[in-house]
């Protein structure tokens, strides 16, 4: 199959410092479209967005799975739908450049979902905390154990075919985003391949791992859902 659009979905929630950088990097002719979702930030983010190229959509109700929901209800509503959806943060602790390796698996028409693995990939020091490392392991340890489901990580940056995408009827509007969509997408028997990923400090505060109640509470969300599906 031939593939000829791809589009970016940048879920943001004040990243007013490093969405712009995420956006300018993503490889120039490769990419259709990018969209940020400007998740009900403060700041500047849209401003900053819009400023570096993007298309900026607004979500005003808080929510990581939220603002990747918005993203694809605006795809499938492009006059031209796109074959190929990628999700990357806008932190900018992934590189954005790299999006050639994600996609390049679909690209080569041999799987359907892409995970960008930072377990397997370089990882700067002090670039994941302990609640992520450990939080990331015992995640997939489980899916291990109860599916069958053999997973690296829970990283962001993944790519996946746009109609196997809109057949994963995706749900969840929070954490229990990137769960939600590697057991479905198992369980729908997609092709599924990991490739390593660079990740590096973000830019800013972590609203979830920079906190406690943060940390706790999108743990307590990966570990129900994936007892959700079971």
């Amino acid at each position: 199959m031939a593939f000829h659009s791809i589009l970016v979905i940048i879920p943001a929630f004040n990243e007013e410092n490093s969405v712009g950088s995420v956006v300018r990097d993503i490889p120039a002719g490769l990419i259709d479209e990018i969209v940020v979702v400007n998740n009900n930030s403060n700041d500047q983010t849209a401003v900053e967005a819009a400023r570096a190229g993007a298309t900026v959509l607004n979500e005003p109700i808080q929510g990581y799975g939220r603002a990747c929901l918005r993203g694809i209800a605006y795809a499938k509503n492009r006059q031209q739908k796109p074959d190929i959806i990628v999700f990357i943060d806008a932190d900018y602790s992934d590189y954005p450049g790299e999006i050639t390796q994600v996609v390049g698996p679909i690209l080569a028409g041999d799987v359907d979902l892409v995970i960008g693995s930072r377990a397997l990939g370089q990882r700067e020091s002090g670039s994941m905390t302990f609640p992520q490392v450990f939080g990331n392991w015992l995640a997939t340890t489980l899916m291990r154990w109860i599916y069958d489901v053999h997973y690296t990580d829970l990283g962001p940056f993944r790519a996946i075919r746009f109609d196997s995408l809109i057949a994963l009827d995706m749900q969840d509007t929070t954490y229990g985003w990137t769960v939600e969509m590697q057991l479905k997408a198992a369980k729908k028997g997609l092709r599924i391949v990991e490739v390593p990923v660079t990740y590096r400090k973000r830019i800013g505060f972590s609203k979830i791992s920079g906190t406690v109640k943060g940390a706790v509470g999108a743990g307590y969300k990966i570990i129900t859902t994936i007892f959700k599906y079971w």
